[in-house]
């Protein structure tokens, strides 16, 4: 009887533990799972160096959501970014996409500069405003050699 009462706590035991596992799992890696908080929103840049996947959208300083895929599209030479976009933020068609830098060298993010004039922007609508990264070795090399 003794030696049931053991196996039962340590079945408990071991059961808690890989559920607590797979929630950290899920909260740590941001899976978005069985989550509709986010819209996709998609945007075409001509260089987005040293941006990555999950990094943070911001609007106002405040973080509306953050990069879902990169790809590369090869016909048009451009790169393909793909937004979550919180649900309860309105976009409209003339925003802007601009890639960031947080500090000098710090990670890059895309700050959304919103308009105002255009229409609502729908789930997997594409943003043709944007603005590439700033490629601050090149920019230190033009002003090296006084080409700035």
């Amino acid at each position: 009887m003794m030696k049931m009462k053991k196996e039962t706590a340590v079945g408990i035991f071991v059961i808690m533990g890989l559920l607590a596992v797979i929630y950290m799992s899920v909260k740590l890696g941001n899976v978005q799972l069985f989550s509709d908080k986010y819209y996709v929103v998609k945007a075409n840049f001509s260089d987005i160096s040293g941006l990555k996947v999950n990094a943070p959208i911001q609007m106002f300083g405040v973080e509306i959501g953050f990069v879902n895929e990169i790809a590369l599209d090869q016909k048009q030479g451009v790169a393909l970014v793909s937004m979550m976009v919180l649900k309860e933020v309105e976009l409209t068609d003339d925003a802007i996409a601009a890639v960031k830098t947080n500090g000098l060298i710090g990670d890059k993010y895309i700050k959304i500069i919103p308009g105002g004039l255009g229409d609502p922007v729908k789930p997997g609508d594409t943003l043709f405003d944007t603005q590439p990264a700033i490629d601050l070795e090149d920019l230190i090399s033009k002003f090296a050699f006084g080409e700035v």
